[in-house]
């Protein structure tokens, strides 16, 4: 990829120069903005802290429910350095734009936590960094799931993600003995169901996505959870379950498997798309317990 392509479609700010775009950041501008931003914008800022970066698509899912209207909002708060964004070339057509943390949003998140408020160039260069990063890809996948529950729980009442952490929080509470790209907990009907989730673009081998397993094997009941595997395609998820017959799932596990190209139409990941290792048939997210009765969530 060129660095000096991908980097000039990362749009100067407004032609008028904020505050952050001449370096010179402020309390007072933060204090500012604090007047002017809703709390749907704060919303997506505590997102965006959180899990870095979404596209367009995903911000509509996320908070707007309209295409426009998340147009509008998203470059108004982009004029005003609270959101930057990126995009890699392509053709034909455009990519989707990719949304970050601008330099005032990155200060309003700050001084919320009582930290420093950041320099704007220290958070444009994480904004360049992430554009280059080789996991990309991935963090947008996993993004993408969560997101797709969130926008499914939009639109049926009772249905709520009620837990959504990232690798990094994942990592805070099980340390190295397994690393999740995810862990929620999905509500429906009445029933909390908590779950680990491994993101998979077929790029690793599916010896080495298996032997995930034995550090989920190896938590603590009260962590016990189904380990979730959203894979790209079906014939992936039609091999990994091949290879899993071979190898043997550990004792104690519920793992289930649905390929994003097969659950693409209503319900997403929250529908009848999990494969079970060991039964037949699909079961919706919200039917999945764990082996043996399984560990209680704890709320």
């Amino acid at each position: 990829m060129d660095r000096n392509r991908l980097i000039r479609d990362i749009p100067p700010t407004s032609a008028t120069g904020t505050a952050s775009s001449r370096g010179r950041l402020t309390a007072s501008v933060v204090a500012g903005e604090l007047t002017r931003i809703t709390p749907r914008d704060r919303h997506l800022l505590d997102l965006l802290d959180q899990h870095k970066t979404f596209t367009t698509e995903q911000l509509v899912d996320l908070a707007f429910g309209s295409i426009g209207r998340a147009r509008n909002r998203l470059n108004t708060l982009h004029a005003r350095d609270i959101l930057d964004r990126f995009r890699h070339y392509q053709r034909p057509g455009s990519q989707s734009w990719r949304w970050t943390l601008g330099p005032v949003g990155a200060a309003i998140i700050a001084a919320a936590n009582g930290a420093t408020l950041p320099r704007p160039a220290a958070v444009r260069d994480v904004t360049a960094r992430l554009a280059m990063s080789p996991t990309l890809a991935h963090l947008l996948t996993i993004n993408g799931f969560f997101v797709a529950l969130i926008g499914h729980a939009r639109t049926h009442d009772g249905a709520r993600l009620i837990r959504w952490w990232n690798e990094a929080r994942c990592r805070e509470t099980v340390g190295a003995v397994v690393r999740p790209d995810g862990h929620g907990v999905w509500h429906t009907g009445g029933r909390a169901v908590p779950f680990w989730v491994e993101a998979d673009l077929g790029t690793e081998t599916l010896s080495r996505v298996a032997g995930k397993l034995a550090g989920y094997a190896a938590l603590p009941p009260s962590r016990a959870h189904p380990v979730l595997f959203w894979l790209p395609t079906g014939a992936r998820e039609l091999n990994f379950h091949a290879h899993l017959t071979r190898l043997g799932v550990p004792d104690g596990l519920t793992v289930a498997t649905a390929a994003a190209d097969d659950a693409a139409g209503p319900g997403g990941p929250a529908g009848p798309v999990w494969r079970v290792t060991g039964r037949g048939g699909r079961v919706s997210l919200a039917d999945l317990t764990p082996a043996g009765g399984g560990a209680r969530w704890d709320a």
